[in-house]
């Protein structure tokens, strides 16, 4: 087993990155809502994402990119920007019609299947990582929690729609 203090204190960041993806993507099915499409909402998102990052790097002071070197590169390093434009997009079509839950718990499932593969195979220059016992067991786990949000999610109106109606006053017969 490896665990460390470092191990646990970069855990529990992950943990809380990934506590902020439902919060994501319901913000931004909202947004798609008020938007009347959601790759407006998309574009809203990542813009807002970029005026976040700019200031960022030019109050560190981070360098300029080597942008010479972007022609060399293979062409998998484009799939960030691609995959982060399809899962925004995705979140704000799927989150309103199968709800936060079980949208990301197929997300996470998703991404252990992917991961798995990314370590085995050592793709995208990351070092290879066997698939023990252990990974297929917390993975299958994983995959069962799945299934079972899936099967026993039921779909209710949400609490403002709700609200709305009951303050409504009674339409005329």
């Amino acid at each position: 087993m490896n665990l460390s203090m470092t191990g646990l204190v970069l855990g529990a960041v992950a943990v809380v990155a990934g506590a902020l993806v439902p919060l994501q993507a319901g913000s931004n099915a909202e947004l798609g809502r008020a938007l009347g499409h959601p790759l407006w909402a998309t574009l809203v998102s990542l813009a807002v994402s970029m005026l976040i990052v700019v200031p960022i790097l030019l109050a560190m002071r981070v360098p300029l990119p080597a942008v010479g070197e972007l022609g060399r590169l293979p062409v998998w390093v484009w799939f960030g920007g691609i995959t982060g434009a399809v899962y925004v997009s995705a979140a704000l079509i799927l989150v309103p019609r199968v709800g936060a839950t079980s949208f990301i718990v197929c997300v996470v499932a998703g991404q252990l299947i992917a991961s798995l593969l990314l370590d085995y195979f050592g793709w995208m220059n990351l070092p290879v990582r066997e698939i023990g016992v252990g990974r297929l067991v917390g993975v299958a786990l994983v995959l069962t929690g799945m299934l079972t949000v899936q099967w026993f999610s039921s779909v209710t109106p949400p609490a403002r729609a709700a609200a709305e109606a009951m303050a409504a006053p009674p339409k005329p017969r």
